[in-house]
This record gives structure tokens, sequence and C-alpha cells, in this order.
């Protein structure tokens, strides 16, 4: 049985109603933490209620919220809506995403736009609510000694160069330098801000990248460890984050990568 770490906490993890969202929100749960299993769209409840069932199955608890990050009202909506339900929220996992892929020449506005509020407006939004939340309360000593944890949902790309990907790229950079600036503003008061940036993970969102076994091949020639991520990969780090156990560690990007920021491109051409 996993170690209780997260007993008596409250988790709200974003876009956890696929990949890796819903691999921390499982994770979290397992630890003992109450999870708020945000999804973006109508269309997503379904998905979100399957991540529920799955973790009140194994003995967690929580409930499912409709949230486009994007939005401001809807993100003051459920962060005042999981207080007033569960008194209070400890942590935060700024987990939604998405791409919006084109070559720099094509991109159209409303691509870069998507792209830039979803992962970094979204990421500002809910870090704010959270913020907001976690200095009312102050630290609960028998419950963290953190006043409260933020993790940011970051990428390798937050350093790598994409061509073909300018937005995400961008959007991930913004998230590296916002992180560690909240987390340098509120270190003084007991909250911890970090980042983790994983490599490549095996998700619905790079489904081509790894579906087959050449096109696996072609990944691994960027992977020094020589195996694609899992989605328990990264969420064990969130656990990790969001326990006392990292309770030193404020304004870190935590690479989760296999190698991958290695750059294995020059491990033969030095």
């Amino acid at each position: 049985m996993a170690e209780k770490k997260l007993q008596n906490q409250v988790a709200i993890i974003t876009g956890a109603s696929s990949g890796i969202g819903t691999g921390a929100a499982n994770a979290l749960a397992a630890a003992g933490a109450t999870v708020v299993v945000n999804h973006p769209v109508a269309a997503t409840k379904d998905a979100a209620e399957m991540v529920l069932a799955a973790i009140k199955a194994a003995g967690g608890e929580g409930i499912t919220f409709q949230c486009d990050v994007s939005r401001e009202e809807e993100v003051e909506k459920m962060f005042a809506e999981t207080i007033a339900r569960f008194g209070t929220i400890d942590i935060l996992v700024n987990n939604a995403g998405l791409q919006r892929d084109a070559a720099f020449e094509e991109m159209t506005l409303e691509q870069w736009n998507t792209v830039l509020s979803v992962n970094l407006t979204g990421q500002f939004l809910c870090a704010r609510a959270a913020v907001r939340e976690f200095l009312r309360r102050g630290v609960v000593p028998q419950k963290s000694k953190a006043a409260g944890k933020i993790i940011c949902m970051s990428s390798v790309h937050e350093v790598i160069p994409w061509a073909g990907h300018a937005n995400y790229a961008a959007s991930k950079g913004g998230i590296m330098l916002m992180m560690k600036s909240i987390a340098q503003e509120f270190a003084p008061k007991k909250i911890r801000i970090n980042s983790i940036a994983p490599g490549a993970i095996k998700t619905p969102i790079n489904h081509d990248a790894w579906a087959t076994a050449q096109a696996e091949e072609k990944l691994l020639q960027l992977i020094p460890y020589q195996r694609v991520g899992v989605v328990e990969d990264i969420a064990a780090a969130v656990v990790w984050l969001a326990s006392d156990d990292s309770d030193y560690v404020n304004g870190t990007t935590l690479f989760v990568d296999g190698g991958m920021t290695l750059y294995p491109g020059f491990s033969e051409n030095g």
C-alpha cells in the first residue's frame, strides 16, 4: 500500500482527464490527497468521470470539475467551489496543455493565441488563484511544512528549441520564468513552486511519435536512457514535489526525460 504522504490535503490537477494529468491524479489520490479532476469542456466529462471512478475504486476520493483554464471566470469558479466544498486547497498541478503545430511562416494568430492562452495564461490564472488561497490560510503544520505547493508542467522544450512548434516552445519557456519568478516572490511565505519538464512520454498528445516500432526506434535516438517514458514516471515526481520530502526544493525545474536534455546528437560528434 502506498504511503499516505498527502493525507488530508486537497489537490487540483488541471487537464486530468487524460495523459499525464490522469497519472498525476491517480498518484496523488494513492498518496492520500483528495483530488479535483479538472477537464476542459463537456466533451471530456465522461473521460474525467472514468478517471474519478478508478480513483474511488482504489479507495481514493475526489470530484470532477469542468473548467477551461484560459478563461478567468471559470478558473475563479473552480477554485471558489473547491474551497467551499473542501475548506481549502493545498496542491495545484498546473498540467493542462495542448499543441497547435505549424511551420512558423504558416502559423496563424489563432494557433499562436490558443497555445499561449491555455499553456501559459492558464497556468498564470490557476497559480494566482492558488497563491491567493495559500496566503489566506498560511501553513497548517499538521498537514505540511509549506503553506501550499504548485507544480507547473513544463517540457524539455523550455530549453530545447523545437522547429515547427514555436508557439508550444514559447509557452514552455514562459512557464519556466513565470515559475521561477513567483517561486522567488512567495518563498518567504512558505509557498513552494516548481516545474516538471517531461521528455518523451507515452500520451495521446504524441501518440504518432511512439505508436509503431519504427516511430519508437526513431524517437529513442533522442533518449540516452533508451526507453520512452510513461505517465507513472511523471506522476512519481509530482507526488515527491507535492510532499514534504522535497521541502527544500523551490524554484527548480525537474527534468524527467531519460537524458533528452543531454543532447545525444553530440555523443559521437565531440
